[in-house]
Formats: structure tokens, C-alpha cells, sequence
């Protein structure tokens, strides 16, 4: 195979312009103009609201090239395109070769005879997105999210683009991914399918090939397969000039098992499949596999029915968040900023995300690191909150997006689930769209999701799990966001307006949605509002906040639980104090109950813009506080507190596959530190499991006059060394007499890291260390500190700062400093 990129520079122009102007691809027509100055930042203030014209026109782009001889020379060649988006005519030389109307299908045209040795013309003319789904939905409404521009449901293109909750109305347009062209001979991989039989101590790697063949010769099939430690296996397979599929066998012995984080390690082999002929190679295919099983188990117990991933036979704790498109501009995502948020991910032992169906699925290079770091990716096919086109040409658009897709990613070690939809089910339900929408549109969902996408799946890949949409109970229309079977979606904190201890309520088998709002980080509000419009209820601050009761909200909760801050700086502290402690209650409840629950995904891990929202890691990847206290409620082995009233229950859950031993440590004590009970205990946890340490009272201890001065704090120790730290208030923190807690702090270094020892006299609740000049992570942060603690923190050594220049830039506060 010889092929040609055409990626680089090309011109584009508005449909109607004289002049072409310098475009990139992959990019689009929002970051050209960028680029060129032709248009204002649209994250910045208002400015989404003086773009829209950009996704109201039609554009054009173009490209003029020579030909590389060798390519010409080859029997046929190809126009592959990865990804357009999304309504768009293609020429060639003059020549229209195809329309595309689908943004996450891979387009591949025949274009040998139209190509010639001279410079040649690639031509394609983007229509609005907008115009048509505005023109589709004045035909026949179809149902999407109020914050949306209406009629996307009618185009194949990321829902999200045309706005939601958390993000804005910038439906992209242009040539987001690669584009090349393909010369062949011979013979072509059309596809490739891997896969995996596991036995005791050897897994048997197979490749089941299907071939195009372009003339009526003998080919060779070859699989290689290359171990981590180097170690290369090989197995040929000869096709007659009639045969166009054959199945290839390894047997590797003493595997190494590819693991989810936390779990164990995550070796990856090497594959390649080559086609020759006549000894050249005509076509090849790599892709890096990690060996393990993967299951979805769901068995009646006396909660329901289970829902749990089973990977190599070991029932994993599912710990992680939901994951959105991590830019409006997919191609602003450099490979760094990609890495940095999985990377963040992974750091605060999460091991799953889910790829909402908002969205789109996502390039290789995500499902690559995703391999790499050991999370485990639940993957919805891109339909969320909407209903959908009924129509023959639109359903055979999906099926062959699916295939497209499911082919694209099936060999990945990560993928562990393809489901349907995002919450569709649950509106044919409980949100009255029935009655809305009529059947025949119920109908066309019951055929796509419960028919279509499981039949490519069955087909495609069969070695994995598809569920039907989420929430579900896996039994159509019926009960959808049970909490006896199937996954749940619990908005009742946040949306409902319950507490955070409402959480405690609703026990569920799997909770794959669940999340409460925050501010981004103050160097974050900074790039999109001037400090005059820092204001919770400014325009500003009321534009980049898409869900319209949210800054409401926040203040709500926020007078539940603290006192009013006392400027925007500390308000945008505690709103992230409010968000962690969400999560962390809703976390901790369903990590105790191990027995009847398999997982919690929080909503969301990420940004596309920067904006108030349920991120815990903002559109710069700036950890909120949230973040931070996920690294302490997702920690292997976990030691939390229910408290009821004047009672505390301390329980351990531990996600470890051995046992584990250690000492827990609680002391009942005021604020200033003096001891009014204390106990210790040594602890042994079985691997997978929770344990209940002990049940306190201190209902002779804490009372009317003294419950403002008094906490629990409970410590978990292993091998000489604290472990975690947590405390309970027996009144809501606005209440706690709260003093200047005295906080010292030094800073020193380890070889590359920095190392920070923080002190306190008085009890520090969610201690926050920051600087102003650099972003950076430290072991753990927003954190409490009872009196007479220290902790040590590291971080990794700022480039061009010394000890002394981390002294001056460090800011330590804590709770009190907020009012």
C-alpha cells in the first residue's frame, strides 16, 4: 500500500466569496477564522452569540496537488477521508464523486480514474448544519435538550455541538480528521477482527480476515504478534485467487494479563496483519491488544438483579466519571492536553469512563491512552436525550456508522461496553414523549436500539457486551432507571434538590450518572470574565452557566452548608467545596455497599469550554476541589464515616484482591484539640469487600453546649503511616466555631519534586494550598487538618522555579479564611 496525505494547508472561503483564504485540516471553519483574526473568541464573554453566522453559511475549502508518481502506479486508488463534518459535497477534477452526511462514518472513494499526473483539484462545499436541522424540524419536530439549537436530531453530527447544559451553541464544521488517499494492488484488508480464547496458563490470538481482491491472484495472509518483552510469533495462512476470508491462530503461553488501574498492570502486545503478494507486502493493519476477558455479569441476588464487570474473573469496583467532548473544536485537542486529562483521571485511581452519547466517538489516540492507563471505557453510540428520524435512509446511515465504529475500536483492551443511547428509554417512559411524539416514533427507537445496534454488535463483536441505553433495566420500557437492576442516573441531589445525605436513599446496582455543579478555578473565570462581571449573577457569569437554574443552585446548597463567602475569590472556593462533598458522600454510601453496588460514575470528569459546570477538572484541566477528594473516595482501600445524629458507624472498603491490614485510629476532641475519647483498632479487611470497623455513640459526649466545638476525626494507618484523614461535624459546618486554625508551612525538595509540610493549632477544614502564577498538582489539596496535625504534600518540581520561588508564590488557606 502506498499512500499520500493531504492534510496541511488548504483555502477555504464562505460560499459566495471571491477570496480564498489559509485554512489547516484537520481543523474547521471556526478555527481558520480564529487563526486569521476574522472572528472573536467565542468562549470569550459573549462572543458564541457574535459567531453564530459562521454554522448559518455554507463554506468551501479546497486543495490543489500533485500526484506522487508510485501512488498513480498502483492499481487502484483511494480518496479515505476519517472524518467530515458533515454535510458536504466532494469533487474531484470537476468531478462529484460522493455526497457525505454523516460526521463519525469513514468515507472511502474509488477515485483512480479521475486523478492525473499534473496538479489535481479536491473540492468540498460544507452546507450549514443549522439551516437544514432548522429546516427538517419545521417539517416534523422532533424532541432534543431546550439548550439546544432544535433539529440537530436529524443530522449525524455531535449532539452537543448544537448546545447543552454545560456547553455552547457552536456547531463545527470542515475536515476534523485525516485525509489521504490509498494506492492498492492486488489485494486490500477490508477487515479485520481479533480475538482472544483464554485458558489456564495460554490465550489463543486469532485474526479472522476478510480481503477485497482487485485481481484474480494468489495472496499470503500473515499475523504477528509481538510481546512486551519482545518476543515475536508468526502464523501465515496462503488464499487462492477465489478465496476472500481466512482465520489466523497464536497460541501465547504464560500471558501477561492486560488490568484495569488499581488491579494490576497493563502490558500491551503488538499485532500486525499484512496481505502479500508474489512475496510484497499489498495492504497491512497494526493495533496494540492487551490479553484479558471481560464480562458484564447480571445475576439475581437479594438486591435484584447485579450488574457488575468482571475482568479475568475479578468482580471490579467500576470508579470513574462520564466523559464529553474535551474541546468544541475537536481539533484544538492537542495529544498533551488529551494525555493530561486521562492522566488526571488515572491519578485519582479511576478505572472507567463513560463516553457519553452526547458526544462522539472519539479519535484512536483516546482509546490508545485509555489502553495505556488502564481505564476501562463504557461506549454509548452517539444519541442522547433526543428523538430520532424514523426513515429508511437514516437507519441505514446508523448501521453503517455502527459498523464504521464498533470495527474501529473492537480490538481495544479498554472497551468494555457498547450501549445504545444516553437516557432515551427513560424519556419514552417517564418524560411523556409517547404521548408527544406518538408510536411510530417509540417504534423506530424499539427497532434501533433493541434490533440494529445489537445485530452489529452480535456480528462485529461478539465478545462484548451491548446494553441498550442508560439508565435501563435491560427489560425494554420498563422501569428504566430502576435501582434494583441495571444502571441508574441519580439526579435527586442537584436537579431534585435533595441533600447530599439523600444520596444515602437510593442504593443502586450501578450508578453510571450522579453529579453536582461548580465554579471553575479563578484563573479559569479570568480567561472568559473581567473582575466586573465577577458576579454570580452577572451576564457573564450567567452566559457561561447553561443550566438555567445552576448559580441558583449553588447558592442554595451553599447556605445549607457554609457561611456566605465573603468576595467572588472565596465563593468560587467554596462552590468547589460544595461539589466534593457531593460526590463524596454519594461515593462513600456506595462504596460501603460493595455488596449491592459495582460502580459510580460521576457527572462529568470534563470540560469543551471554560464554564460552571459538573467538571471536576475544568476545559484547562485545573483540578477542582472535587477532583482532589475523588484521589481520597476512590483510594484502593477506603475508610469512611456515616454519622447519624450523635452515632457514627466507621466502615473500610477495600478494592484490593488480597487481604489487608491496618489500624484505624479515631479520637473524639474539640476544636482546639483537647481529647475527649479516643480508640484504636487493628483492622482486617477480606480482598473485594467491605467491612463495618465499629458503631460510636456519643450521645453523653457531644451535646446542645458543645456540638459547635466538637468533631470525630478518624485516621486509617498502615505500616506506620496515616493513610487517610477524615472528620464528621455533628452541625453543618456554617455552625462550627471556627477560628483561626494557625497554619505554618515550609517547603523543601526530594530530587525532583517539591515536598510541603503544612501544620496546624486549631482544626483547618479543607485546607487549600495555591499559586497564582503556575497550575500545579499536589498530592492532595482542599483537605481537613485537626488541630496538632501536619501532613506532607509533594508536587512535582515547577520548571524554572527553585524552593525559595515556590516559598513566595505558595498561598495556604482554609475555611475560615472564606468569610
Amino acid at each position: 500500500m502506498v499512500w499520500q496525505s493531504l492534510n496541511g494547508l488548504w483555502q477555504f472561503r464562505q460560499v459566495g466569496d471571491d477570496i480564498w483564504l489559509a485554512g489547516e485540516v484537520p481543523g474547521g471553519v471556526h478555527t481558520d477564522l480564529l487563526a486569521l483574526d476574522r472572528i472573536p473568541d467565542p468562549f470569550v464573554e459573549d462572543n458564541e452569540l457574535a459567531v453564530q453566522w459562521v454554522t448559518e453559511s455554507d463554506w468551501e475549502y479546497r486543495r490543489i496537488f500533485d500526484v506522487d508518481p508510485e501512488l498513480l502506479s498502483e492499481e487502484r486508488v483511494f480518496l479515505v477521508c476519517d472524518g467530515l463534518d458533515t454535510l458536504v459535497d466532494v469533487s474531484v477534477n470537476g468531478a462529484l464523486i460522493a455526497q457525505a452526511d454523516n460526521m463519525f462514518r469513514t468515507y472511502r472513494w474509488d477515485v483512480t480514474s479521475l486523478l492525473t499526473s499534473g496538479a489535481n483539484e479536491l473540492h468540498m462545499t460544507f452546507a450549514s448544519p443549522v439551516r437544514y436541522a432548522l429546516h427538517r424540524q419545521a417539517e416534523r419536530p422532533l424532541r432534543s435538550v431546550t439548550q439546544a439549537i432544535p433539529g440537530g436530531p436529524y443530522l449525524r453530527k455531535v449532539p452537543s455541538h448544537f448546545g447543552w447544559d454545560w456547553g455552547p451553541q457552536l456547531p463545527a464544521i470542515g475536515i476534523f480528521r485525516d485525509i489521504r488517499l490509498e494506492g492498492l494492488s492486488s489485494v486490500r484488508l477490508a477487515d479485520v477482527r481479533l480475538s482472544q480464547i483464554h485458558a489456564e496458563s495460554s490465550v489463543r490470538v486469532s485474526a479472522s480476515v476478510t480481503v477485497e481482491r482487485f485481481e484474480g491472484t494468489d495472496a499470503e495472509l500473515v499475523l504477528r504478534l509481538k510481546a512486551p518483552s519482545g518476543i515475536v510469533q508468526d502464523a501465515a495462512l496462503q488464499l487462492s485467487a477465489g478465496e476472500t476470508c481466512g482465520v489466523l491462530e497464536l497460541e501465547v503461553r504464560d500471558p501477561q494479563l492486560w488490568w484495569p488501574n488499581g488491579y494490576g498492570g497493563q502490558p500491551l502486545y503488538g499485532v500486525e496483519v499484512l496481505a502479500l503478494e508474489k512475496g510484497l507486502i499489498r495492504d497491512q493493519r497494526d493495533f496494540r491488544i492487551g490479553l484479558r476477558t471481560i464480562e458484564l455479569h447480571q445475576e439475581p441476588d437479594e438486591y435484584g438483579i447485579s450488574f457488575t464487570f468482571v475482568v479475568n474473573g475479578v468482580p471490579i469496583f467500576a470508579k470513574g466519571a462520564n466523559w464529553i467532548p474535551a474541546d468544541s473544536f475537536v481539533t484544538r485537542m492537542t495529544d498533551s492536553r488529551l494525555e493530561g486529562l486521562l492522566r488526571s483521571a488515572a491519578a485519582v485511581h479511576m478505572n472507567m469512563l463513560r463516553v457519553w452519547g452526547g458526544g462522539f466517538y472519539e479519535d484512536d489516540r483516546f482509546y490508545d491512552l485509555c489502553d495505556q492507563y488502564g481505564i476501562l471505557v463504557w461506549q454509548d453510540f452517539i444519541f442522547s436525550c433526543s428523538t430520532y428520524p424514523e426513515d429508511p435512509s437514516f437507519f441505514h446511515n446508523v448501521r453503517a456508522e455502527a459498523v464504521d465504529n464498533v470495527r474501529r475500536l473492537r480490538h481495544h483492551a479498554s472497551l468494555a461496553l457498547w450501549c445504545g443511547n444516553n437516557e432515551m428509554e427513560w424519556g419514552w417512559v417517564e418524560w411523556g414523549w409517547s404521548e408527544e411524539y406518538g408510536l411510530s416514533l417509540k417504534s423506530a427507537y424499539d427497532r434501533l436500539f433493541h434490533h440494529v445496534l445489537p445485530e452489529v454488535v452480535a456480528v462485529e463483536d461478539p465478545d462484548r457486551d451491548y446494553w441498550p441505553s442508560s439508565p435501563s433495566s435491560n427489560v425494554p420500557f420498563d422501569a428504566p432507571n430502576s435501582t434494583q437492576a441495571g444502571d441508574t442516573h441519580n439526579w435527586l441531589v442537584w436537579h431534585g434538590m435533595l441533600p447530599f445525605s439523600g444520596y444515602r436513599e437510593h442504593p443502586s446496582r450501578f450508578v453510571s450518572e450522579f453529579g453536582f455543579q461548580s465554579l471553575p478555578a479563578l484563573q479559569t473565570v479570568r480567561t472568559y470574565a473581567g473582575e466586573a462581571d465577577w458576579n454570580m449573577t452577572s451576564y457573564v457569569m450567567e452566559h457561561h452557566q447553561r443550566n438555567a437554574a445552576g448559580n441558583g443552585k449553588i447558592v442554595t446548597y451553599l447556605t445549607d452548608h457554609f457561611r456566605l463567602p465573603k468576595d467572588f475569590e472565596s465563593l468560587v472556593y467554596v462552590s468547589q467545596l460544595l461539589q466534593a462533598e457531593a460526590l463524596r458522600y454519594g461515593v462513600e454510601f456506595w462504596r460501603r455497599n460493595r455488596a449491592c453496588t459495582s460502580g459510580a460514575l460521576y457527572w462529568q470528569l470534563n470540560d469543551c469550554w471554560p464554564v460552571a459546570s459538573w467538571a471536576s477538572l475544568d476545559y484547562f484541566g485545573r483540578w477542582k476541589a472535587a477532583h482532589y477528594a475523588a484521589r481520597r473516595f476512590f483510594a484502593p482501600v477506603l475508610l469512611s464515616a456515616e454519622e447519624s445524629g450523635t452515632d457514627v458507624e466507621l466502615s473500610i472498603t477495600s478494592d484490593l484482591t488480597r487481604p489487608w491490614q491496618g489500624v484505624v485510629r479515631w479520637s473524639l476532641e474539640d476544636l482546639a484539640g483537647r481529647v475527649l475519647k479516643n480508640g484504636e483498632l487493628k483492622v482486617d479487611v477480606p480482598a473485594l469487600g467491605t467491612s463495618s470497623i465499629c458503631e460510636l455513640s456519643f450521645a453523653d459526649d457531644v451535646t446542645a453546649a458543645n456540638r459547635r466545638d466538637v468533631i470525630l476525626a478518624y485516621e486509617l494507618w498502615y505500616d506506620g503511616v496515616c493513610a487517610s484523614l477524615g472528620i464528621v461535624t455533628f452541625v453543618p459546618t456554617k455552625h462550627l466555631e471556627l477560628d483561626a486554625p494557625g497554619l505554618t508551612w515550609d517547603v523543601a525538595s526530594d530530587k525532583d519534586e517539591l515536598v510541603i509540610r503544612v501544620s496546624a493549632e486549631r482544626l483547618a477544614r479543607f485546607v487549600w494550598l495555591d499559586t497564582d502564577e503556575k497550575d500545579v498538582v499536589f498530592s492532595d489539596n482542599f483537605f481537613d487538618l485537626p488541630a496538632g496535625r501536619s501532613v506532607e504534600l509533594r508536587a512535582p518540581m515547577v520548571e524554572g522555579w527553585s524552593v525559595e520561588s515556590m516559598r513566595r508564590a505558595l498561598r495556604v488557606r482554609s475555611l475560615v479564611d472564606s468569610y
